[in-house]
């Protein structure tokens, strides 16, 4: 029918109405008329082609699909702007809720068919690039795997070692025992580069490298700390390079007789000068920093052939006095063994020295963020990298070893001709050389276990190794001088350590770190000033296996936590061979160097414990959530078949305190008894009324305020037409297997007078369910309410809250609660339960046997800091007759139990009658709610109790008269004794099913009527929770 085209720098679309396909709609902006057009049988969809002249910057964005999916025009088909929620500085586009889809039909049908999701659905987020498009005139700089980590990696391990080390080590070790240190090498590198290439490729990786990659594997806590390790690690590697270079240029000088000081402050000055012009090339930028890298690649190529050249080209005279005799095979038996020199003379200390030749496999992991694929570019050219170097590491050392003697002197009058050999020593005695004086003398200075120039002296042309050795220890250099930094502003970002947030920021756009650029040359010039190569490069490898062994560990864990989220695309890896690296890893750090392996880990340990104590607020999905979900579930399970024993018994509370802020002192009470001991359920029963109205992250809120008071519970939001109904509910399905509840805790409701009848029935049915379902009891009563929410009506559940004012001084010294979300400091206040108590008294009144819980849980507060110097008494009833011998029997249980309660009171008054205005003003609270049906005619009597059931009869009063007389004695006792305690316990009277609920509730308020101090009103379920028994 018709048809329009737009094209924007070759970028094309189409919007047709044909019965071939849907109608596809420009990416720009139109009349949206024809959208409404109810002749199109068709969804509509969005779609983009390039073309050839499209410019580079849009190369790499994604055409956004709108295509809705079958069932409904708001519910879309996937798409990957819904999942860029975990990259970087990206908004993930929002799906519609379930309650929008719901509503759908009647939103969408009922309208005009059409449904926009979106406001800015033709204009999403760019997801192709890794970096927001803020600078659309000049994209950042980025590298595929050959120019970006292959060549990158085989310059960085092509480093000092090899020109100025490898001869060295091969003249002790011999060539048998380099070739094993060199595979061995290769062994860790090679199991780490799977390590990394599965991590990799297992999501997005952006900048940040190594740490990036353990940080997010493992998380912070073993992130972070390897994160700083690292990032010195390159720093001193960039160190270890500079002073291999500075070496040569002072060799180089001394040959011109040029002398700057000596030979040491030689080596710092030219070591100072050129880590500072590193610096600038690396500040000005990735792109001049990859030149530079080509060049010097270019170079050392050019150098290895020459060396090999040279190998094979017959040597003079000037080269046979420096040990250089080209093939032999004599020469080749007798370094192809080990001939132990000084103090360093061992195979790991050989080993230790080489090592930071291998170091460099994550040189392109560690510019991640400039990689263009880095889940591509990593596995194949680090590996690419590993394989080309090992067999040029390799051949360097077999033909050195094959040319060159071990001790030459350097002297042509160490020639001779003929064939007198008398007293010859060496192999030069064959080919017309007597180096006998300087090998029986041990002062040779030539031969390769003397002079680290051998390289030179064997190839065709000595400069173009000078050359090499210049290319390969700047290019180290230089890629580790920027590996620092990217990996150091990437640790900065994540804010682990707030005090390092400084060099987090930064410039230009390839998002420069020029902060961490200047604090890595401060630590390299701090250890170029040292200038000794082999004592850098003993502490760079035990930095470096650290990292690898947790590389190799973050693979491991990752495959056996079972987490479906563990999905690389790299798939030639085994969890077993990641397990060998991490622990070759630990053993080679001791055996190179024990004392820095033990700093090592003293650090890595030291800033773990600063990590785990500060807890960031960061969530990766680290394998070590994963780990402890296995843990969790897998202890869970096996704990189920284990049968139930009075010695293990602990109380798992269910504690009924609504938004847990809301309560604090209710959640410290329970808290100081189960923390570290036992399962704690906040548990907030919701009116339905209210859950509408309700914040949708008041859950998360709650959860962060309950971490931030440091309570250890869980939080189970619940939903009911009533608390009775909620808690039916909670008391049956609260818990998984064993680590189930099996105490409910109540907060005390003070307003019951004034409350709804329906309301105190309800409450005392929850009472009844409590028993019902085998719970054990407790109810807290403060005298200043429980319920710090005085704005906040809404959120108070009317089950059993107070309506009591909270205590002045805490509102005078913290404000109260705002809302349920918790968020803040207002409403974290300060409770009775989180003050010292001193010396105070824990007051318990065991009136009734339940089975122990109310000598446990003092017991269990006396182990707290806080309630440590408290002193238990117990308050038993008792007649004067036999109350010492009472005394005595109490005083052996309670040492039976091992509870060390000494001090044990008998009530010998607890039956007498209570004074008459006690008792008056319970009658008074009764009042309300009595029936006064002998006062009645007898069909207003039947009335009555059919519209008030909940009501005290005459007869009813009169029947429960001496439980009421008891109670309110009682109540006298506990206020003549315990006006000054730290808390008192009271057994709590089982309500008989024929006691009316008001009733009751009397009783409870007179029971707990009068005391400044916090009561608990407490019951167990009349099953041994304690004993003195072994089995």
């Amino acid at each position: 029918m018709g048809q329009f085209t737009s094209k924007c720098h070759g970028l094309g679309a189409r919007f047709s109405n044909n019965e071939s396909g849907p109608p596809m709609y420009s990416s720009h902006q139109f009349s949206g008329n024809s959208m409404r057009d109810r002749n199109l049988q068709v969804p509509p969809t969005i779609v983009v082609s390039d073309e050839d002249s499209c410019t580079s910057e849009r190369r790499g964005s994604r055409a956004e699909l709108r295509r809705p999916s079958l069932y409904s025009n708001m519910d879309l088909v996937p798409q990957l702007e819904n999942y860029a929620s975990t990259l970087p500085r990206q908004q993930a586009r929002s799906r519609p809720s379930l309650e929008a889809l719901r509503r759908a039909f009647e939103e969408v049908e009922g309208g005009d068919g059409t449904t926009n999701t979106d406001s800015g659905s033709l204009h999403g987020p760019d997801i192709g690039n890794e970096e927001s498009q803020d600078s659309q005139t000049k994209a950042p700089v980025r590298f595929g795997w050959l120019i970006g980590v292959m060549v990158r990696c085989m310059l960085n391990i092509w480093g000092v070692i090899l020109f100025l080390r490898l001869s060295w080590i091969t003249s002790q070790a011999g060539i048998l025992l380099t070739c094993v240190i060199i595979l061995m090498s290769v062994v860790v590198t090679s199991v780490t580069a799977l390590s990394i290439s599965a991590i990799a490729t297992n999501g997005r990786v952006v900048s940040g490298g190594a740490y990036f990659m353990i940080s997010r594997s493992l998380g912070p806590e073993i992130g972070g700390p390897i994160g700083v390790v690292f990032s010195f690690a390159n720093a001193l590697a960039c160190a270890l390079n500079t002073v291999g270079f500075a070496e040569v240029v002072r060799d180089l000088m001394r040959e011109f007789n040029v002398v700057i000081v000596d030979s040491i402050n030689d080596v710092r000055i030219v070591g100072v000068i050129t880590v500072t012009v590193l610096l600038l090339i690396s500040v000005a930028g990735m792109e001049w920093e990859s030149k530079t890298q080509i060049l010097f690649f270019l170079v050392l190529l050019v150098s290895f052939a020459n060396y090999f050249a040279g190998t094979v080209i017959p040597p003079s005279l000037e080269k046979q006095a420096v040990g250089v005799f080209g093939y032999r095979g004599d020469i080749f038996l007798e370094n192809l063994t080990p001939n132990w020199r000084g103090a360093e003379g061992s195979f790991f200390q050989m080993f230790s020295i080489y090592f930071p030749a291998a170091i460099g496999i994550l040189s392109g992991a560690n510019i991640s963020g400039d990689l263009k694929d880095p889940a591509v570019a990593i596995p194949k050219g680090t590996l690419l990298a590993i394989f080309f170097t090992t067999l040029s590491y390799l051949g360097v050392s077999i033909t050195v070893g094959a040319c060159v003697v071990r001790d030459a002197s350097g002297k042509m009058s160490d020639y001779f001709t003929g064939n007198i050999t008398d007293g010859c020593v060496g192999l030069g005695c064959k080919r017309g050389w007597n180096f006998t004086d300087c090998i029986q003398s041990q002062s040779c200075e030539y031969g390769i276990a003397n002079s680290p120039k051998v390289l030179g002296q064997v190839s065709g042309f000595n400069y173009l190794i000078t050359a090499g050795v210049f290319a390969a220890s700047l290019s180290s250099a230089l890629g580790f001088l920027v590996s620092a930094p990217k990996v150091f502003q990437c640790l900065c970002r994540d804010k682990i350590y707030p005090y390092l947030i400084f060099f987090a920021k930064g410039y230009g756009k390839n998002d420069e770190p020029l902060r961490a650029y200047l604090l890595c040359y401060i630590i390299s010039v701090a250890f170029i000033l040292i200038a000794e190569l082999n004592f850098i490069a003993s502490l760079i490898s035990n930095f470096f296996l650290c990292s690898y062994c947790l590389i190799n560990f973050s693979c491991f864990h990752a495959s056996i936590t079972n987490s479906p989220g563990w999905r690389p695309s790299f798939q030639y890896f085994s969890k077993w061979t990641a397990l060998f690296g991490a622990v070759i890893s630990i053993v080679l750090m001791f055996l190179f160097t024990w004392w820095a392996a033990l700093a090592t880990f003293c650090i890595i340990f030291f800033l773990f414990g600063y990590v785990n104590y500060n807890k960031p607020k960061v969530n990766w999905g680290s394998s070590v959530q994963a780990g402890t979900y296995n843990m969790a579930l897998s202890y869970s399970v096996s704990l189920s078949g284990v049968k139930d024993h009075v010695k293990n018994f602990r109380p798992q509370c269910l504690a009924l305190t609504g938004p847990p802020n809301q309560r604090p002192a209710l959640v410290d009470f329970v808290g100081a008894f189960t923390k570290h001991i036992s399962l704690m359920v906040c548990g907030d029963i919701i009116m339905e009324e209210d859950r509408k109205t309700r914040l949708q992250d008041a859950t998360d809120g709650l959860v962060m305020w309950m971490n931030k008071r440091k309570v250890r519970t869980f939080y189970t939001p619940f939903t009911a037409d009533s608390l009775r109904a909620g808690a039916q509910h909670l008391l049956q399905a609260s818990g998984l297997g064993k680590l189930k509840p099996n105490t409910l805790v109540l907060g005390f409701k003070a307003n019951w007078r004034e409350s709804a009848p329906e309301s105190i029935e309800d409450y005392i049915n929850t009472i009844y369910d409590t028993f019902d379902s085998n719970y054990c009891l407790c109810i807290l009563r403060m005298m200043d309410g429980l319920d710090v929410s005085n704005d906040f009506e809404s959120g108070v559940n009317p089950g059993f809250e107070s309506d009591e004012p909270v205590e002045k001084d805490d509102q005078h010294e913290e404000e109260p609660a705002d809302d349920v979300s918790g968020e803040g400091n207002a409403d974290q206040i300060k409770t009775v339960f989180q003050n010292d108590q001193g010396k105070k008294t824990i007051d318990v009144y065991w009136i009734a046997d339940d089975g122990g819980l109310t000598l446990l849980v003092p017991y269990l507060l006396t182990r707290r800091k806080r309630w440590s110097r408290c002193k238990i008494r117990v308050f038993i009833v008792g007649d004067e007759q036999n109350m010492e011998e009472g005394r005595n029997e109490m005083i052996a249980l309670l040492k039976r139990f091992r509870l060390e309660f000494n001090d044990v009171i008998v009530m010998t008054d607890s039956e007498k009658r209570p004074q008459a205005k006690n008792m008056s003003r319970f009658m008074d609270n009764v009042a309300p709610f009595r029936l006064y049906d002998e006062q009645q005619e007898g069909a207003s009597v039947q009335e009555l109790r059919q519209s008030a059931p909940w009501k005290i009869s005459d007869k009813e009063l009169e029947a429960f008269k001496l439980k009421s007389e008891r109670k309110v004695k009682l109540n006298e006792i506990i206020r003549r004794y315990s006006q000054h305690a730290a808390l008192v316990l009271v057994s709590l009277p089982v309500p008989h099913s024929d006691c009316p609920s008001a009733l009751y509730m009397a009783w409870l308020d007179t029971l707990t009527y009068g005391l400044h101090c916090p009561i608990v009103l407490i019951r167990g379920n009349q099953q041994d929770v304690l004993t003195f028994y072994c089995q």
